[in-house]
């Protein structure tokens, strides 16, 4: 698919059940990805033999043995794990393009990605994917990644009027995206949004304006809730992770934001925040949509599984 001469990956370091996984790999697999590196967090013997008969999978069982074998202590965060296995696998990718994307999260080029990378020249060494975001209730629907500038926070707060002034692009989590990068390149630390190449962030890089990274961040209550605990504590929601909109004009971190509405509030407040971020009233879906900011993305994932793990 695409660009013959170029070829692209991706790698994930994936906690998830059999199916979630198996629908990701096959996505990228379909889209065209000539390699993936599968690290499995938790590692499933089942799960790893029926992805490890892929021929075009790598995949590593990350238990004790396995960080014995690099003879590295297992990071307690999984942050630093899904950064040390996203260089492992650069340092050994036999691609052209690496991109280090999650589970949840699913490329959507308008044109072929080896296309598209195949005609940057040798300066750009690495390329910006930015997020939309899944909203509840459509699984083809998603919002749309409004780029930084003045009339951003402007836009946000008209969206989502009681939450929009906290939530920083009226997106639930990262408006980052993930970049995918040139290999071969040498001192080159490859982080969760970023790349570093000696200690300089993103050299070269370009944003895939014609790319989408389909983030199923929060595609439905009963999910985003039961993954709530867990975000809030050590994952996207932390303590440790700073303000999405500057604290002199009233800022507050996802972490303290949620608390708050869960201390006022309770379940029903995190379901109310929940449903205004998800645009989940007709009124609220309008706005987007007379926004222009309502995007649909019929990602098929089932049937792509079926292709490519047919058993």
């Amino acid at each position: 698919m695409g660009d013959k001469g170029v070829t692209w990956g991706v790698v994930a370091t994936v906690k998830a059940p059999e199916r979630d996984i198996l629908r990701f790999a096959a996505w990228h697999l379909e889209l065209g990805a000539h390699r993936l590196f599968l690290y499995l967090d938790d590692p499933d013997p089942a799960v790893f033999a029926r992805l490890k008969a892929h021929p075009r999978l790598r995949v590593w069982a990350c238990d004790e043995a396995y960080w014995t074998r690099r003879k590295l202590a297992r990071p307690a965060k999984h942050q630093a794990r899904q950064t040390m296995n996203a260089r492992h696998a650069y340092n050994r990718a036999d691609v052209d393009w690496l991109a280090h994307v999650d589970v949840d999260e699913f490329i959507w080029p308008e044109t072929p990605l080896a296309g598209i990378l195949g005609g940057f020249g040798p300066q750009v060494l690495c390329a910006r994917m930015r997020p939309i975001e899944a909203l509840a209730g459509d699984p083809a629907l998603y919002k749309a990644f409004i780029p930084g500038g003045p009339e951003r926070d402007e836009t946000v707060r008209r969206l989502y009027p009681t939450y929009g002034a906290f939530v920083k692009g009226g997106f639930m989590s990262h408006v980052a995206g993930k970049v995918i990068a040139r290999t071969g390149l040498e001192k080159v630390d490859f982080r969760i949004h970023n790349i570093f190449r000696n200690k300089e962030m993103n050299p070269g890089q370009v944003e895939l304006d014609t790319v989408d990274l389909c983030h199923r961040h929060g595609a439905d209550w009963d999910h985003w809730i039961a993954a709530y605990r867990y975000r809030i504590a050590k994952g996207s929601y932390r303590p440790e992770l700073a303000p999405n909109v500057p604290r002199e004009v009233g800022g507050l971190s996802m972490h303290e934001l949620l608390s708050t509405i869960e201390e006022e509030s309770g379940e029903a407040g995190l379901r109310a925040f929940f449903e205004e971020m998800n645009a989940v009233s007709p009124e609220a879906r309008a706005r987007l949509e007379a926004a222009g900011m309502l995007k649909r993305r019929a990602l098929d994932l089932d049937a792509a599984m079926q292709k490519q793990f047919p058993d």
